[in-house]
């Protein structure tokens, strides 16, 4: 794929989800960029801001698959990487896959989520990959977590790691 198609994708990209979500240009623009550039974004502020609109726009206006995981003081790390399940006809271990593995993921409130949990989505996050049981399974390509947190003096949260 060469620069130019890309700038092109970009720009379409733009237009589209800026007819849907108004006023957040800048927003919009970050999140593009950052997928493009496979990283990620981190949205700091009180509900009610579009965020889900926006990453559910982003996925029609991508032909994407979209998952959104609330997250919560109760979330384990594999109600979110998936897990291992004894098959007794087949008398061996199949994986269900969690909502990770998806191309674009609103991770809600994740600072409402313990320290083990915000480690799971963390490798995602990072190295694009869960791991379960001893095992590592690569998400699917493209992978974008769009992340939010609540202001860290509302009650119920804990802080995210610096690294």
């Amino acid at each position: 794929m060469d620069v130019s198609h890309i700038e092109d994708y970009y720009q379409r990209s733009l237009v589209e989800v800026g007819k849907v979500l108004m006023g957040q240009e800048d927003l919009v623009e970050g999140v593009l960029i950052a997928l493009f550039c496979e990283g990620n974004v981190l949205i700091e502020g009180v509900p009610g801001l579009g965020k889900t609109l926006l990453v559910n726009t982003l996925s029609h206006v991508l032909s994407s698959e979209f998952r959104r995981i609330q997250f919560t003081p109760d979330l384990m790390p594999s109600d979110i990487t998936g897990h291992s399940v004894y098959d007794m006809h087949e008398q061996k271990f199949t994986f269900n896959q969690g909502p990770l593995f998806t191309n674009l993921l609103l991770a809600d409130e994740v600072n409402r989520a313990p320290a083990k949990t915000q480690s799971a989505l963390l490798e995602a996050m990072q190295e694009r990959q869960v791991s379960v049981d001893g095992k590592t399974y690569p998400l699917q390509r493209p992978f974008l977590t769009i992340a939010t947190q609540n202001p860290l003096e509302q009650e119920g949260t804990y802080p995210l790691p610096e690294a």
